[in-house]
């Protein structure tokens, strides 16, 4: 078994997820079989917690694991299937070091970062290697070297490789050159002084890609080759993308790095096949269509919030061979302009999931705006309950209706807290989380989008459709088309009628992919598609 560690320098967000998905990517196309992790050196034991601000969207796997959203980027990128053993945090670790000293599994031993901290990261490392049978692990090191809470990671990896024989192991070190507007140059000093942190914690890196502007120019890979120890052909040149992210694999192959990869690990493989990934990049750089969607959130200031979102409307673009302009509305400006003047001329109306009161009035009145003027909708999690919502203040006439999460003493709780959580009171990790099973009705939408009755959604909440009301809704024209398989969890509403009305419980952004879009997205671009040409018409 090989295995890959990527590590990152200079600066945080340079894209070393990516970097490791592209990497995946290509070797899988070279008829390896590929596993990624992810290492986050943060002590909290999930990113579950936390502000969407501070880390952006959190992923959840199918097993339920709610984890970083760069293992969106790595099953996004590749087939590997990925559980919460793919994602190891501080707080993991430290919390299995304590169990197990509380246990006396050390036997009296004092219990130090190294060995017993850094043993536990390396035993994921192989955990990893046994449980999937790949041919290469790729491992990602998350923060920036020198950060003093990632250092037992970065010497968990180092102990790793002295023990593995050299030809297993390659070093990946992904960093920042940046160009001086002033001085109308790339500067290489950053990365010299990075790659010197790195070396004195005991690794040399085999590899250096680099994040750069501006094309690097020969003078100055020869100039990173000598300084930093690495080959002139392991100068990696990473520059920004011009039209997607789904470019850096073909990018990275142009740069020779998956030979570079395959040579340094013995490994013998056919050269990566890349023709569909090149036809998902046509789609995407010359659309033989185009259209506009508006995404109503209260996180949009931060790009990352919603990244399955935003690139499983883009996937849906895919397949239906057409352009995305995203429009990412504050949910706050519809409650101080009307629906109307912020929402003209997007062909599709989008509510993501999201917790907390702050913005709710505006997704409301969204989702009015698209249901009455017939603009396709798409609601997800948060976006389903909204939904509901709307239809049973405007449509059924009930004032005040609500969802008990934001007014717990509404007279029409027609969203309320699932009954297993009503004793719940720690917040990590205790929601409905994971695939869980849905049941189609055979006249439905759904259904026809997904050509099947049966199927399984990853799922992130803690509050329900109140079935006391769907006797109501379904009177009123509202369908419900998907339910758990008992019967009594609604899971999908739509509209009859309406172009495209579809919301779930469930979040179908955490399946889709360049090279598989989700059906309920693919289904919602081509009826914006159809919507766009009725107005130009």
């Amino acid at each position: 078994m090989k295995y890959i560690f990527v590590t990152g320098g200079v600066v945080s967000s340079l894209g070393k997820g990516l970097t490791a998905a592209s990497i995946g990517t290509l070797l899988e196309n070279r008829g390896l079989k590929v596993a990624l992790q992810k290492f986050d050196p943060y002590l909290n034991v999930d990113p579950g917690t936390m502000s969407p601000f501070q880390h952006g969207e959190v992923y959840v796997l199918d097993d339920g694991a709610e984890t970083d959203l760069d293992l969106g980027h790595y099953e996004r990128f590749t087939s590997t299937e990925l559980t919460r053993f793919n994602n190891l945090t501080s707080g993991q670790v430290y919390q299995s070091v304590l169990d197990k000293e509380r246990r006396g599994d050390y036997l009296g031993k004092t219990v130090q970062v190294i060995p017993h901290v850094t043993d536990e990261i390396q035993n994921r490392i192989r955990e990893i290697g046994d449980k999937t049978g790949a041919d290469v692990v790729i491992t990602e090191i998350g923060g920036t070297i020198g950060d003093i809470e990632g250092l037992p990671f970065v010497e968990a990896i180092r102990e790793f490789a002295l023990a593995a024989d050299r030809d297993d192991v390659l070093f990946l070190h992904v960093t920042f050159v940046p160009f001086i507007n002033a001085a109308g140059e790339l500067k290489t000093k950053p990365t010299q002084q990075g790659v010197a942190k790195l070396r004195e914690i005991g690794i040399t890196p085999d590899v250096l890609v680099c994040r750069c502007e501006k094309p690097l120019t020969k003078e100055l890979r020869q100039k990173l080759s000598l300084f930093c120890n690495v080959p002139y052909e392991a100068v990696i040149e990473e520059i920004d993308v011009e039209h997607s992210i789904y470019e850096v694999p073909l990018m990275l192959q142009c740069e020779g790095l998956d030979d570079l990869i395959c040579k340094r690990l013995s490994l013998k493989t056919k050269e990566a096949d890349m023709g569909h990934w090149k036809e998902v990049i046509r789609k995407l750089t010359t659309p033989r269509d185009r259209v506009r969607i508006g995404v109503v959130g209260k996180y949009v200031e931060l790009q990352d919030a919603y990244k399955s979102v935003y690139e499983a409307v883009i996937h849906g673009g895919v397949a239906n061979d057409c352009g995305i302009e995203i429009e990412r509305v504050d949910a706050e400006d519809i409650e101080e302009k009307g629906a109307a003047n912020v929402l003209r001329g997007c062909s599709g109306i989008l509510i993501p999931g999201g917790f907390g009161e702050r913005g709710v009035e505006g997704k409301i009145q969204a989702t009015q705006y698209a249901r009455e003027n017939n603009i396709p909708y798409l609601g997800l999690c948060l976006g389903m309950q909204i939904a509901t919502i709307e239809f049973a203040r405007n449509m059924l006439q009930l004032k005040g209706a609500h969802s008990t999460e934001f007014d717990p003493g509404t007279d029409h709780p027609v969203i309320a807290l699932l009954d297993e959580q009503q004793n719940v009171t720690d917040k990590g990790g205790t929601m409905r989380l994971g695939s869980q099973p849905c049941s189609l009705k055979p006249d439905s939408l759904a259904a026809r989008l997904y050509g099947s009755g049966k199927i399984h959604e990853r799922h992130r909440h803690r509050y329900e459709f109140n079935n006391a009301y769907r006797e109501m809704f379904e009177a009123a024209g509202l369908m419900f088309s998907g339910t758990s398989p008992d019967g009594n969890l609604v899971e999908i509403v739509e509209v009859p009628g309406h172009p495209f009305f579809v919301a779930s419980q469930f979040h179908p952004e955490f399946k889709s992919k360049p090279n598989k879009p989700h059906p309920l997205f693919s289904g919602f671009i081509e009826a914006a598609q159809a919507c766009d040409h009725d107005k130009k018409v």
